[in-house]
């Protein structure tokens, strides 16, 4: 199939363009589907051969009140080929870009969050299926919604060209570091060696032939000191086909494989990169980052394994959620069900008291 470069739009294209989406069929103006608490809904079911190449989403409520969270509370899932464990699974908000259930305007290549207030979620990864196609939402939210949707496709006559197909999924892990009072801050912050990547958090596992084509990562600085609490002192470290360590992708920091420098703060998107969420005062609170290797991708032929230090040596105890995006062969790896909605809530901005306590009542 031809691709999207503007070299290639005076080609000529087979296929058929396509579209479902939540508009009236009765010819009046309620174009949206109504999802109550705890419903799961099917928005489209497409048979056939074809590539998903566009999706449009955004919600509101029923009532006047923008429920908090809520693109946290919604999930998204897709099934590719009559699958029954899906190949995508993630909170509706950490799927088209940002966590910690909020939205902002950011606009990279292949996932954009426009404006109102970044609530118009828009995806433009190419979603490739060889018999059907299944797109689901289930609301954990507290009251009915008001859900719209497009969703673009192209449908062929003929086998689609790869056996890969597109997979996304969300993990959240409150890290285990260690009790920064038992030792210096720069000891804490820079010291130790990690000779293993034992411990890293761990954005993908997955088995199968593909390439890994991305991720955005949320942290929430959970620590609460005066002295220098940077968080992102942590290495990225890709083991592929169970490579050991040092595995042949080896990085130098958690900003460094966001293609950021210099602990940043300030806030920046582009088509591959970006810092959507640039965090408080002395890097205090909540972050969000992105990286898409659409230019550079990470083949595997077996499995790979991404992972990233949570601070040097994995140090820090923070709260961290990420959605990583990859193409592989089917069978999948099975992704266990999602949280139940009360464990994927963001904690609150300030904590009345450190990241050691939070372990206690952090119960997941």
């Amino acid at each position: 199939m031809l691709g999207t470069s503007l070299r290639d739009l005076y080609r000529e294209r087979e296929g058929k363009r396509k579209r479902e989406s939540s508009y009236d069929t009765t010819g009046g103006n309620r174009d949206y589907r109504v999802i109550r608490p705890g419903e799961r809904v099917d928005l489209c079911e497409l048979s056939g051969s074809g590539c998903i190449t566009h999706i449009w989403m955004t919600m509101a409520p029923t009532d006047d009140t923008l429920e908090p969270y809520l693109h946290r509370k919604v999930v998204l899932r897709m099934y590719w080929d009559g699958e029954t464990n899906p190949s995508v699974q993630a909170p509706i908000g950490d799927f088209f870009g940002i966590g910690h259930g909020e939205t902002r305007n950011f606009s990279s290549a292949p996932l954009a969050m426009s404006p109102e207030d970044g609530r118009a979620l828009n995806c433009y990864f190419p979603m490739p299926f060889g018999s059907s196609a299944r797109i689901e939402i289930e609301s954990g939210a507290d009251k009915a919604i008001k859900f719209y949707y497009y969703v673009d496709y192209e449908a062929y006559d003929r086998p689609i060209d790869s056996p890969l197909r597109f997979h996304a999924i969300w993990r959240r892990e409150l890290t285990d570091g260690v009790d920064d009072q038992t030792m210096s801050n720069t000891l804490f912050e820079f010291g130790g060696k990690n000779t293993t990547g034992d411990g890293n958090y761990v954005l993908l596992d997955a088995v199968g032939k593909g390439h890994y084509v991305g991720c955005n990562l949320n942290i929430h600085n959970l620590r609460m000191t005066r002295e220098w609490n940077w968080y992102g002192e942590g290495d990225d470290m890709i083991f592929i086909d169970g490579e050991p360590w040092p595995p042949s992708l080896h990085g130098t920091g958690m900003e460094d494989y966001f293609n950021t420098a210099w602990c940043p703060t300030q806030e920046y998107h582009s088509p591959y990169h970006g810092l959507t969420m640039g965090g408080g005062p002395n890097w205090s609170g909540k972050i969000s980052a992105y990286r898409f290797h659409i230019e550079d991708p990470i083949m595997f032929d077996r499995s790979i394994r991404v992972t990233i230090e949570h601070g040097h040596n994995n140090h820090r105890s923070d709260d961290y959620s990420s959605t990583a995006y990859w193409y592989q062969t089917e069978p999948h790896k099975d992704h266990p069900l999602i949280l139940p909605v009360n464990e994927r809530m963001p904690l609150p901005d300030y904590l009345p008291f450190n990241a050691q306590d939070m372990k206690i009542c952090f119960d997941y």
